[in-house]
C-alpha cells in the first residue's frame, strides 16, 4: 500500500502540469462508474421483483387489477407493460400492442444507458492528455538543451523526459480502469433490456394465448399460434393481426 501511495506521489511531483487533469478526469470517471453502478444494480433487482409480482395478475388476465398495479409500481418494466395495457383498450390487435410497448422502451431506455457513455469519453480524453503532455514534456525538453550549458545539457534532458512519461504512464492508468468500468456498465445495462424485453414477450404470448382460448382454440394450439404470431411479427410487424384480450377492435 505504501508503495502505491509513493508512486502516486511520484506522480504528480515528477508529471508536470498534465497530471493534473487528467487527475480530474480519472475522479469524475469513477464517480460516474460508481453512481451508475449503484444505480444499475438497483434497476435490475427492481425489475425483476417488479415482473415476478405481476405474473399471478397476468395468468388471471385481470386488465383492471394489471392497470392499478403498473400505476403502483414505478419501474420500466411495469411502464412498458402499461403502455401495452393502455393500448388493449382500444385495440385487440396484437402489433398494435407490441408497438405502443416498443415506445413505452423507447422512453425508458435513455435513464438506463445515462451516462454511461461518459466512460469511453473520458478514457479517451485522459489518454489524449497524457499524450499531450508528454509532446509538451519533450518540447520543453529539447529546447532547454538547446539554450543549457553543455554540463547541464544531460540533467536537463532526463527530468523533461521524466516529465513527459509519467505524464503518458498517468494518462494510461487512469484510461485503463475506465474502459474497463464502460464495458462492465454496458454489460448490465444489457441485463436489463434484455430482462424488460423477455418480460414484454412474456406478456403478449400469455394474453395472446388466453384470448385464443377464450375463442375456444385448445391450449397447446394457441400456443403454437402465438408463438408463430411473435416470430411473423418480429420479420414483418404490419402483417400480425393476432388479437389479444381486451378493450375493442381497433
Amino acid at each position: 500500500m505504501a508503495d502505491i501511495y509513493s508512486t502516486i506521489v511520484r506522480f504528480f511531483q515528477e508529471g508536470g502540469f498534465f497530471i493534473y487533469p487528467i487527475a480530474i478526469v480519472l475522479a469524475i470517471g469513477l464517480a460516474i462508474a460508481a453512481e451508475r453502478w449503484v444505480y444499475l444494480s438497483r434497476e435490475l433487482r427492481r425489475n425483476l421483483k417488479a415482473f415476478e409480482d405481476f405474473l399471478p395478475l397476468l395468468r388471471t388476465t385481470d386488465l383492471e387489477k394489471m392497470q392499478l398495479y403498473t400505476r403502483e409500481v414505478s419501474v420500466p418494466v411495469t411502464r412498458i407493460i402499461g403502455c401495452g395495457l393502455d393500448m388493449m383498450k382500444v385495440s385487440k390487435q396484437r402489433a398494435d400492442v407490441e408497438n405502443s410497448m416498443s415506445e413505452g422502451m423507447l422512453e425508458c431506455m435513455p435513464r438506463i444507458e445515462e451516462r454511461t457513455n461518459y466512460l469511453a469519453v473520458l478514457a479517451n480524453i485522459a489518454t489524449l492528455l497524457g499524450l499531450l503532455g508528454t509532446i509538451i514534456g519533450l518540447i520543453g525538453a529539447f529546447t532547454a538543451v538547446a539554450n543549457a550549458d553543455p554540463a547541464e545539457k544531460s540533467e536537463l534532458l532526463s527530468l523533461s523526459i521524466s516529465v513527459a512519461m509519467n505524464t503518458t504512464a498517468f494518462g494510461l492508468i487512469s484510461a485503463i480502469p475506465l474502459l474497463v468500468l464502460h464495458s462492465m456498465l454496458q454489460n448490465k445495462t444489457g441485463k436489463i433490456v434484455t430482462s424488460i424485453e423477455m418480460a414484454a414477450v412474456k406478456f403478449l404470448n400469455i394474453m395472446t394465448i388466453h384470448r385464443l382460448i377464450e375463442a375456444g382454440l385448445p391450449r397447446t394450439q394457441a400456443a403454437a399460434m402465438a408463438a408463430v404470431a411473435a416470430e411473423e411479427h418480429a420479420v414483418n410487424p404490419a402483417r400480425v393481426e393476432t388479437p389479444v384480450p381486451g378493450g375493442q377492435p381497433g
